[in-house]
């Protein structure tokens, strides 16, 4: 039986330590994953103030974390010093952060469950009425203000610890420019905004030609949004998750849907 993907070459741009399992699902399906990470999630330069915060969790209500690399980076320290609070409550904005909180010992965590960003946690009844609450958010640097600036509206006292950085990758982009030129590269998946600027970066000149026109699949309207601006020609919004990703690729890529497999060709 033929495997969906098959012959299929898909570039995947998470961090290296994140892309195991969508690669592996890539290749369960008869695809060849083609790991070009374009983000490296590295430590704090300065520690200090991330652990006077952990010190200090017994001030807060609530705990929220952003990503997965904020529940691994945050969690591993937090339970090097001291134990959580038994009364923190502790939420995230995806189901992959819940998951890895569960490996913390935490199994009671608020998070959405269909939407998977900052606004649907938003939407949730338990952060309407957070007024007199003291909140703590773990994130990278830069992240986005949107979360912590509507529960400061909402009467919440927020604090940010940010425990981890991106950077871009230093990934050797010639064995990609030479799969485009072989016609080998069919797909992309891109799983934030920050990558995909990066990834189009990288590339130069002589990579966004074929870049902007190879299918690209996203996880959220907003990278959407940037592919835009950027010109890419063909964006393919999937759902959430490895296993969204996945699917959308299926969909894509499926015999009866009339899908002509092959990178551009430049004029």
């Amino acid at each position: 039986m033929t495997k969906p993907l098959t012959g299929i070459n898909i570039l995947v741009t998470r961090p290296a330590h994140q892309a195991g399992n969508l690669a592996a699902m890539i290749r369960a399906t008869g695809g060849m994953p083609v790991l070009f990470p374009v983000l490296e999630i590295c430590d704090v330069k300065d520690p200090l103030p991330l652990l006077d915060l952990i010190a200090r969790l017994d001030e807060f209500d609530l705990a929220i974390f952003i990503s997965p690399n904020a529940v691994n980076k945050a969690m591993n320290l937090i339970l090097t010093k001291r134990v959580l609070p038994p009364g923190l409550r502790v939420a995230t904005v995806g189901q992959s952060s819940a998951k890895d909180l569960k490996q913390f010992g935490i199994s009671e965590v608020l998070a959405p469950t269909t939407r998977f960003d900052s606004e649907a946690l938003l939407d949730m009844a338990e952060l309407q009425q957070i007024e007199g609450k003291h909140v703590v958010i773990f994130r990278g640097d830069g992240g986005r203000e949107l979360l912590g600036d509507t529960l400061v509206k909402r009467g919440a006292t927020v604090e940010y610890a940010e425990c981890y950085c991106r950077a871009r990758s230093n990934a050797d982009i010639a064995p990609l420019l030479q799969a485009w030129e072989n016609n080998a590269m069919h797909a992309i998946v891109v799983t934030s905004s920050e990558g995909l600027r990066n990834l189009f970066d990288m590339v130069g000149d002589s990579g966004q030609f074929w870049l902007k026109r190879t299918p690209l699949f996203v996880s959220h309207e907003r990278i959407v949004q940037v592919a835009k601006k950027l010109g890419f020609v063909d964006v393919i919004l999937a759902t959430t998750g490895d296993e969204g990703l996945l699917q959308g690729l299926l969909a894509y890529f499926d015999p009866g849907a009339g899908v002509i497999v092959g990178s551009p060709q430049k004029p």
